[in-house]
């Protein structure tokens, strides 16, 4: 079966290619990918799939399915961009490994090589809106056995555990003034935040490394002469562990509680409506992958945790499921959400790549349908969080 996978991948590698850089020349910002979403599901729809559009009531989101009963194995998609950067995190690349795992997958189910559905979930707005976490709100992954998901990267490793996030708007207000003839009628909302993060930066001294905090004064004021009555920011909390990301949030409020009383402005916090969860990979799967994408030759490495996070956290949390990395950038050390990412995931390089993940992560998902042991397994390392350490 490996040798149909890769003939059936090979067979469909033009379509997919062209999806995957179409998308690339179009980035589509998050629950904006109109064109991405339209050409993956035409694509589905033409190889047989079943398509539900506007999936959970989600303009951009899809589910295609094919087959029936269990095992269930679904393969999520992402094809959103990032502002001004576009496709720095190559998600075009995502939605092109996704296609090739998912028909790969359907095929071999096509031709009675073993029972099962397979399904390819659209997800947008992973880089901002949360699509997974509100499409999970919904009871998107009802009926679904494991999750898959291949990520590009600068390196290639099996999924590991990546942090948690919560993002928090910050908004003092104060009482505008003329910063030279009066400035004792003023309240300066921007003094408020500029002790804000001052407390930040106080409290970083003591955070772990595997925490982090982050943020960026998204309001400052107007001009020097008149006193800001009113002063925003943006911050991120990220944590490996989703119980301390709860110490974190509380602190952070406190900090902020305490840069309004020292300043007399009046604080609103505005919660993010869709925080991620820690990624949960699971050992089993994971240890698939590892194999398998070492005999295709992505040489991959066991990595330490991820301080970045992702919304497939949530799913991970969820239902037994891998994100593993595969290497586009052939050796260099490019990070993403860069300029230089964006360039590479349009490469020739980074194409050959997004297949040979595709055909690991298809590899993972025969075993899934054909071994009655090895699901247990998979099952029994959910349950006892057994995860990326080796």
């Amino acid at each position: 079966m490996k040798e149909k996978i890769k003939q059936i991948i090979s067979n469909h590698s033009e379509n997919i290619k062209k999806i995957a850089l179409d998308i690339h020349k179009n980035p589509e910002l998050g629950n904006e990918e109109f064109k991405a979403s339209k050409w993956q599901i035409e694509y589905l729809e033409e190889n047989g799939f079943d398509i539900e559009r506007e999936f959970k009531g989600i303009k951009t989101a899809y589910k295609a399915s094919f087959g029936a009963g269990h095992p269930v194995v679904c393969v999520t998609s992402e094809y959103d961009a990032l502002p001004q950067l576009g496709h720095a995190c190559g998600h075009n690349l995502i939605a092109g490994s996704s296609l090739a795992t998912g028909i790969a997958l359907k095929e071999l189910i096509e031709n009675k090589e073993f029972p099962g559905t397979i399904i390819i979930m659209g997800t947008p707005a992973e880089e901002s809106a949360g699509g997974k976490v509100v499409l999970l709100r919904e009871q998107a992954l009802e009926g679904i056995d494991i999750v898959l998901q291949a990520h590009p990267c600068y390196y290639t490793s099996p999924s590991v555990r990546m942090a948690a996030v919560t993002r928090f708007n910050i908004h003092f207000m104060g009482k505008t003034a003329h910063a030279a003839d009066s400035p004792e009628d003023g309240i300066n909302a921007l003094d408020a935040t500029r002790l804000l993060f001052n407390g930040v930066d106080a409290w970083r001294q003591q955070l772990p490394e595997t925490a982090r905090v982050h943020g960026v004064i998204t309001n400052g004021g107007e001009r020097p002469n008149i006193i800001p009555d009113k002063s925003s920011s943006f911050f991120y909390i990220r944590s490996l562990d989703n119980a301390y990301l709860d110490k974190m949030a509380k602190r952070f409020r406190d900090i902020a509680k305490g840069a309004a009383l020292m300043t007399n402005t009046e604080l609103t916090i505005e919660d993010d409506p869709t925080p991620y969860k820690a990624v949960e990979p699971n050992y089993s799967l994971n240890n698939t992958f590892y194999t398998e994408a070492d005999l295709l030759g992505l040489n991959p490495k066991w990595s330490p945790p991820c301080r970045a996070s992702t919304d497939f956290g949530d799913m991970s949390c969820v239902r037994p499921g891998i994100q593993p990395f595969f290497d586009i950038t052939d050796g260099q050390t490019i990070p993403l959400h860069t300029k230089g990412f964006a360039q590479v995931a349009k490469s020739d390089y980074a194409i050959k790549q997004m297949f040979i993940a595709a055909e690991a992560l298809a590899i993972v998902g025969i075993k899934y349908f054909t071994d009655k042991e090895y699901r247990k397994q998979v099952a029994s390392d959910f349950e006892n969080k057994k995860g990326d350490v080796k």
